[in-house]
């Protein structure tokens, strides 16, 4: 049996806009290891983790300009609302103290005799009893401040009747007084006795200053639990969508490596790459290189798909790793002489040479000939000649394919004139008489499919 269906997203965008910081320290990679990687793996690999993007709201409009969903932000925490009243209440119950100090005064306790009282299933709130004058308003006001991102009908199925004598008094007892509010930051004092007259008075003081109708909104890591419900399904099936192809990550992260001067280039014509320089293809033959220069274009070019491991070795080999002994590991905090003493298993006399030498290897030394390698394989891979990819493999700058020239075609017929190559027909000859209202304005009509409606007379010929 299927469930009910998922209630359709709000007509809001999302985007993933990679972090600047993490998007400089990934540029920085790149040029350091001159290395090409696929745009697309570098944008899956930005939206795995959410601290290296930021979540961006946009409205979006229909063909008339109107937003389809408006959004409004709250300036005091920069938080995001699907509505100006939600904003409000969101003001009210999270910085009610900022605008307005609540002083309790003795009153009378309501009369009557009462033998049930409603109580909130969630948090355990004494509501009153339901044939209470206040209760309704009580009901929406903590589902407003409280949980509003639940469904109200859905808040109030988790109401429950209490019976005992306890809560019935604990209900009585908090109706024995009631709250004054006085308005703060204002130029005289006003007393309120309700939070709708407080609300008024908010509406008309301070809501047009703390939430405005903005077109888009980032979201703060730290507020993303804070976002109405729609809202938070919208950010989560868009990061799924980005998960599987990240096509708008992908697009603000070229964007972003543009701006610090990073290139691109297709390879296979359809996987995007990153690099220092796009393939430039280098002639040999017309342009003056050195000798280093040409060993590895002809070495690369003989073994494709070679790594520079391979290439280095290859031509300038190294006379072999060298061996320098090191000391045998000690476990740390312990000297060397008290190792036996702490646990350490004592060593025999025939054993104690080897286990205080230990011979590791060493990378091998960098010799001149090593060193002109590399800066010309530096030099190769800064000006796009040679392709040095995130798998290790390096690859030749091919050479452009020659564009095809244009075939001869047919001569052209007699009264026909050629543009760009193309043989053009000259404009049919139309009857003069055919709109009177036309030829006044020195035009003439033309009812054939495929033309302009109105041709000017002085370009026919005959007329």
């Amino acid at each position: 049996m299927r469930g009910p269906r998922p209630e359709p997203l709000v007509p809001v965008e999302c985007s993933f806009v990679p972090e600047p910081n993490g998007v400089a320290s990934l540029a920085k990679q790149i040029r350091l290891s001159c290395r090409a990687y696929p745009l697309f793996e570098v944008a899956a690999l930005v939206v795995q983790k959410p601290d290296r993007y930021e979540v961006v709201l946009r409205v979006m409009r229909d063909k008339e300009g109107k937003a389809r969903q408006p959004l409004f932000g709250c300036s005091l925490d920069d938080t995001v609302w699907l509505s100006e009243a939600d904003a409000v209440r969101h003001v009210l119950s999270q910085h009610f103290d900022t605008f307005y100090s609540t002083e309790k005064l003795a009153t009378d306790a309501p009369k009557g005799t009462y033998t049930f009282v409603a109580q909130c299933g969630i948090s355990g709130e004494v509501l009153g009893p339901p044939n209470y004058h206040g209760y309704q308003e009580r009901l929406r006001r903590i589902h407003a401040e409280r949980f509003n991102r639940m469904p109200f009908d859905v808040y109030k199925s988790r109401v429950r009747i209490v019976k005992d004598e306890a809560v019935v008094k604990q209900w009585l007892e908090s109706q024995s007084f009631r709250a004054e509010y006085t308005a703060l930051n204002v130029p005289e004092p006003v007393k309120f006795a309700s939070r709708e007259e407080v609300e008024v008075h908010f509406r008309e003081t301070h809501a047009a200053n703390l939430i405005r109708e903005v077109d888009s909104a980032p979201v703060k890591r730290e507020l993303m639990g804070r976002l109405p419900a729609p809202l938070q399904a919208v950010v989560r099936v868009s990061l799924d969508r980005e998960r599987r192809f990240p096509i708008r990550t992908g697009t603000a992260l070229s964007q972003a490596f543009a701006n610090i001067g990073l290139q691109f280039f297709k390879r296979d014509r359809n996987i995007v790459h990153v690099a220092v320089a796009r393939p430039h293809h280098l002639d040999m033959e017309t342009q003056v290189v050195s000798d280093g220069v040409r060993k590895i274009v002809g070495y690369i070019a003989a073994n494709p798909s070679t790594s520079r491991k391979q290439l280095i070795d290859a031509l300038a080999p190294s006379s072999g790793a060298g061996v320098v002994p090191v000391p045998a590991p000690v476990p740390q905090g312990v000297p060397a002489g008290e190792a036996s003493a702490a646990g350490a298993p004592a060593a025999s006399p025939e054993a104690a040479p080897a286990a205080a030498e230990s011979p590791v290897p060493t990378p091998p030394a960098m010799t001149p000939e090593r060193d002109a390698l590399l800066n010309d394989l530096h030099w190769l891979l800064h000006q796009g000649h040679v392709i040095e990819f995130s798998t290790g493999q390096m690859e030749l700058a091919q050479k452009p394919a020659a564009r095809p020239e244009p075939s001869a075609g047919p001569a052209p017929a007699e009264g026909q004139r050629r543009q760009g190559g193309r043989a053009e027909k000259p404009p049919r000859q139309l009857r003069p008489d055919r709109t009177p209202w036309s030829r006044k304005h020195g035009l003439m009509a033309v009812t054939t499919p495929g033309y302009p409606a109105y041709i000017a007379l002085p370009q026919l010929a005959g007329v």
